[in-house]
């Protein structure tokens, strides 16, 4: 029986450092994808008749040619100081959810209980972290301004700038605009990457029952795999999500009315196919971002149980 198996719950500070590094490595290295799917998004191309949507190597390149190769990490800034509550909130929640449904005599969750605890996990971080930290980001992305050009201002100049300029000109609430959205999309992505992850990580245990620790590239493999499944199912409401968050309110209008306009403006407009813009670069930024942050999380999680000289479990294990 391997020791992450057996011993106790790491601690908060561990949860909270680990993660933090493995969401700051996953933001630095896949945030250029994550700009393209957002401009995909937010991209009208392809609407007119007889058009093509444009793809996201085309995408990656006009933002180069036009803005730079630095446009590519826009909004970076949000991104990094959301990165750290948000692993933290996701870790710790997901432990938390996960021992209040396990089973109270063998201390087990089984696999349908995880499902759920990911789930919880997915809307905590979602509402305590990200949704706020996703407008802010998404606002910037979307400034088509020349970083090479300073006489070309943008409207927000950084992310602390942008979350001034959004609460003094549509109130507090509007950091919150799409909370809905995002908690059910990151509800499902949790969901679905935490219980695959778990699920191949014992079967890959039980297949070398003589390690007592994966192998940094096991840990990625099972951590692309399991990324790659929540983009997939969620991708429609990513899409409305990220055109409700970039627009400002119209005035009388319900988030459930906003929603169902937004939609409507897509199917009519741009067909069913846009409810999958940004597809591509999507899961090419969360598969290999979640594979990151695995691994990272896992090494960093490992050396520091070593150094504290403790026998703790890690939060992904049964």
């Amino acid at each position: 029986m391997s020791r992450s198996r057996d011993a106790k719950p790491a601690s908060f500070a561990i949860q909270l450092t680990a993660g933090g590094m493995a969401g700051a490595m996953e933001a630095l290295v896949c945030q250029p994808l994550d700009t393209i799917k957002v401009r995909m998004q937010l991209s009208r191309s392809g609407s007119a008749p007889g058009t093509k949507p444009r793809g996201f190597l085309a995408t990656g390149l006009m933002i180069c040619r036009r803005e730079t190769p630095l446009a590519l990490y826009k909004g970076l800034g949000a991104v990094l100081a959301g990165i750290v509550p948000k692993m933290a909130t996701r870790f710790a929640s997901f432990e938390t959810y996960k021992r209040w449904l396990a089973n109270p005599e063998t201390g087990k969750t089984n696999v349908w209980n995880i499902f759920l605890a990911g789930l919880g996990a997915g809307t905590t971080e979602a509402v305590v972290v990200v949704t706020p930290m996703e407008v802010v980001k998404i606002r910037l992305q979307a400034q088509q301004h020349s970083l090479a050009d300073p006489l070309e201002a943008p409207r927000y100049r950084n992310a602390g700038h942008a979350v001034y300029a959004i609460v003094r000109e549509e109130g507090f609430g509007a950091l919150y605009r799409g909370v809905s959205l995002t908690a059910l999309r990151q509800a499902t992505n949790q969901g679905a990457n935490f219980t695959a992850y778990q699920e191949l990580k014992k079967w890959l245990q039980n297949m070398q029952p003589e390690r007592t620790e994966l192998p940094s590239y096991q840990t990625m493999f099972i951590g692309l795999i399991s990324g790659a499944m929540g983009p997939f199912s969620n991708a429609p409401i990513d899409t409305i999500k990220t055109r409700l968050q970039k627009s400002e309110a119209p005035p009388g209008a319900s988030a459930f009315e906003r929603i169902r306009m937004i939609a409507s403006e897509l199917w009519r407009k741009e067909g069913a196919r846009a409810f999958y813009k940004g597809i591509t670069p999507r899961v090419l930024r969360v598969a290999p971002g979640q594979a990151v942050v695995f691994a990272v999380y896992e090494r960093v999680r490992t050396v520091m149980e070593n150094m504290k000289g403790s026998s703790e479990e890690k939060p992904y294990a049964e």
